[in-house]
């Protein structure tokens, strides 16, 4: 078994796998995404040594790349190019979870500003202005009235890119100053934590404070449906909590960090992430995995 890891730059979590790999005994490289050279129609003979490819890129828009190349050559990636496709895309992730029905904030799609205050005082103030493309909560704005809206809208159209003149609106949810983010692996979700903040972006990125949050098998119940809404895999499923309409999916991650995560819920998520890789290349129930090794650290709060 020889695996490669994808990379744009090596964070905690990388390492944390590395660590992983070398206690099972397998065989890895680690591949800086940066520096690649891919001839589509001949491809490296490197690239047939590895039994999978692992991705775990910072940029988006590279990573997907790779991973459409690679899957053309037939190398088996994690995850698939068309799940990390629907991951990047907020539009994509909305569209696949009301296909299959999973709860999620109600969303409208606009393309110049009249339309766009149009469908936000459809809504209702506060709303979310949102990127379609994005992370660690950057670039979200939450807009309490008109004026605030005619200005951000103005600022979008005027100073961003093509992508910021699809103006993805979002019901404002009154959470109790957490969200939930959840792993789901395969066909389970191994843990999950809230992340509470006393902003209303409850990001670990822009300091939110992680606990662990008991999965519930409604909670795996819903964060499972919504991961193979968006095509399965590796993915960690941000959950919502409202009063009235409860748990609501608000957004799926393909490439998520989890540093912060492994010792509220004591379980050791790199491990798990292994061996769902390791299982499905060699046919789960063939391959003797190895233990996952749960973490004993005693459950605290943990900030970035």
């Amino acid at each position: 078994m020889r695996l490669a890891i994808l990379t744009s730059r090596i964070r905690v979590e990388e390492k944390l796998l590395v660590e992983a790999l070398k206690r099972r005994g397998v065989e890895f490289e680690l591949i800086d995404d940066g520096e690649l050279l891919l001839d589509l129609a001949r491809p490296d003979a490197r690239w047939r040594s590895y039994d999978a490819v692992f991705c775990r890129s910072v940029s988006q828009s590279r990573g997907l790349a790779v991973l459409q190349v690679l899957e053309h050559w037939g190398i088996p990636v994690f995850n698939s190019s068309a799940t990390t496709a629907t991951c990047n895309d907020k539009l994509l992730t909305t569209l696949a979870l009301l296909r299959d029905n999973i709860p999620t904030p109600r969303t409208m799609l606009a393309f110049d500003a009249p339309h766009a205050v149009e469908g936000i005082e459809q809504l209702g103030y506060p709303a979310v202005l949102k990127p379609v493309t994005g992370s660690w909560g950057r670039l979200l704005a939450r807009i309490n009235d008109r004026d605030a809206a005619e200005a951000v809208l103005e600022h979008q159209e005027t100073l961003g890119s093509y992508q910021h003149h699809i103006h993805y609106i979002q019901q404002y949810v009154d959470k109790p100053q957490r969200d939930i983010r959840a792993f789901v692996v395969g066909d389970r979700t191994i843990c999950a934590i809230y992340r509470s903040s006393e902003h209303w972006v409850t990001n670990t990125a822009r300091g939110a404070v992680t606990t662990n949050c008991p999965v519930t098998p409604e909670l795996n119940d819903l964060c499972v449906r919504a991961a193979h809404a968006v095509g399965g895999g590796i993915l960690a499923v941000d959950v919502f909590e409202d009063e009235e309409q409860g748990y609501l999916v608000n957004e799926i991650n393909a490439t998520m960090e989890f540093r912060n995560s492994i010792a509220p819920t004591g379980v050791d998520i790199p491990g798990e992430m292994l061996n769902y890789i390791l299982g499905a290349v060699r046919h789960t129930g063939e391959l003797d995995l190895v233990p996952v090794n749960v973490v004993r650290e005693e459950r605290e709060e943990v900030t970035v």
